[in-house]
């Protein structure tokens, strides 16, 4: 008997790694798609009601208030998984950003360089309903609910457009540097080493001083039900002001609760951090950061290397 293939499909949904769709546009190379919003399947869609309806009241709890703010002004949907266009309509007006559907990794330099023209490169597919509570890689719980409230806010996508300036920078000076080529590599990798660094615990893993409270600010956090309370509540958790020499320093893992996080005063002092980092790398600062996680690999040395910067 033959199986109708976009029955299939739609049967199977977006879920992550299992997704056919996805698959194809991979073998396709392709990194920008579109949502298609008719293949998530019903599992894909409890699986967001899930998510949303146990983490809300964390985020009530936790979040900073500019995150609440703008789950409101997205009106974020906890019923069903939002679409990007929908998404859109509300988060452009409010900050220029777009979300833009991506089929899975995106190398160093494209992503930064979006956030710079105000495009964030949003995963499309869903997290299977029995790992609710990690995954390794975004999804669109992640990217969504967990970056894109945040993006409606003026200061702090003013912020990720900064970032994505400090990244085109770092690919000029590296397409710019004459002579050794292993010095060149070694250089650009220490360069991306310490931006991926700031990033994470920054943008991914960040903590504000809100009043006399810590609020949450960072998406890895606001997207996970259990670490949203740890980075919080829990004596295991060492909190510091962020100083920029200790952040662009410290390695991290990803596949357990975050041991080190580093608090920041305002997005004021955020932006001004960004200015750090910029200046850092222009005096070479930046240039021997010390080894460890994460690991650079040659596809995001090379999306420096050859970025088109005209």
């Amino acid at each position: 008997m033959k199986v109708n293939a976009a029955m299939t499909t739609q049967t199977i949904g977006l879920t992550t790694t299992k997704a056919p769709f996805i698959e194809s546009a991979q073998a396709a190379g392709q990194v920008f798609i579109h949502q298609p919003y008719e293949l998530y399947s019903e599992e894909n869609q409890e699986t967001w009601r899930q998510l949303y309806a146990r983490i809300l009241p964390r985020w009530q709890r936790y979040a900073h208030p500019k995150f609440m703010e703008g789950v409101g002004n997205l009106a974020l949907p906890g019923d069903r998984i939002p679409r990007l266009d929908d998404i859109n309509k509300f988060l452009s007006p409010l900050s220029g950003f777009v979300s833009k559907a991506v089929a899975g990794y995106v190398p160093a330099y494209v992503f930064f360089d979006c956030l710079r023209t105000r495009n964030f490169p949003t995963t499309i597919t869903i997290r299977d309903s029995a790992t609710l509570d990690y995954l390794p890689e975004p999804d669109i719980f992640h990217d969504v609910a967990g970056h894109v409230p945040m993006h409606t806010d003026r200061q702090f996508s003013d912020v990720l457009v900064r970032f994505g300036q400090v990244a085109r920078f770092a690919a000029q000076r590296a397409q710019e540097m004459r002579g050794d080529r292993h010095e060149q590599l070694q250089r650009l990798e220490s360069n991306i080493r310490a931006m991926a660094r700031f990033f994470w615990f920054t943008v991914e893993f960040g903590l504000m001083r809100f009043g006399s409270e810590l609020k949450v600010y960072g998406s890895g956090l606001l997207s996970s039900y259990s670490e949203i309370a740890h980075c919080i509540d829990s004596d295991l958790v060492q909190r510091h002001p962020l100083q920029l020499e200790w952040v662009v320093n410290q390695y991290f893992e990803i596949d357990h609760f975050q041991e080190l996080l580093f608090i920041v005063d305002s997005f004021d002092h955020l932006f001004s951090l960004v200015d750090q980092l910029e200046l850092w790398l222009g005096q070479g600062r930046l240039d021997n950061v010390s080894r460890g996680e994460p690991v650079i690999n040659e596809t995001d040395l090379n999306s420096f290397l050859l970025a088109d910067l005209g």
